[in-house]
């Protein structure tokens, strides 16, 4: 994947700026990782530059992945899990197909069925209809899964969506990292 024409005014190499939008767009990594992964091989370039040639040539990228990205399969693990950004907890939802390909991710305030139907809009507006719905035991998908795609196969049970648990961990992961180490109590 690269870009056609050489960019004016730029400093370094086409490869270069390549490999850092697609490691952006591709896999999700923040500026400040991708300028660690490019310092390790001997670039030296601010996050600031990266963040520069990411809105720069996004649409580019993305559209260049989505035409070799694969078609999800006709299956949908949906889950959601409880986050704290800033001090305020949110609600991250997420979509993944059977093979584990992330379909959707959507951080909104509340879970409950107006949210589980925006989700889930969301998510038809952008692919076709699934055969098959997998969600855990939360009760405001049952409504909007049923309304919405009334043909589709839809399975309630905790142990099924592990699918789904699964894509979490990488967030999990990070948040973990972010928590702050506290001072010990003087006694």
């Amino acid at each position: 994947m690269s870009l056609t024409k050489a960019p004016k005014r730029h400093r370094f190499s086409l490869s270069i700026i390549n490999q850092a939008i697609w490691h952006s767009h591709r896999f999700n990594n923040s500026y400040r990782d991708i300028q660690e992964q490019m310092t390790f091989r001997g670039i030296i370039l601010s996050h600031e530059t990266i963040r520069e040639w990411c809105h720069k040539f996004a649409h580019h990228f993305l559209n260049l992945i989505k035409k070799r990205e694969r078609q999800p399969h006709d299956k949908w693990h949906l889950d959601e899990m409880n986050i704290k950004i800033n001090g305020q907890w949110f609600v991250l939802w997420r979509a993944v197909d059977r093979e584990g390909l992330e379909l959707d991710v959507f951080l909104q305030k509340h879970r409950n069925k107006k949210s589980a139907i925006r989700f889930l809009s969301r998510l038809l507006r952008s692919y076709p209809t699934p055969r098959l719905i997998v969600t855990d035991k939360l009760k405001s998908y049952i409504k909007p899964v049923r309304f919405m795609c009334p043909k589709v196969e839809y399975r309630r049970h905790k142990r099924l969506n592990n699918r789904a648990e699964n894509a979490h961990q990488p967030t999990r992961r990070k948040e973990k990292i972010l928590i702050k180490f506290k001072a010990p109590q003087a006694t």
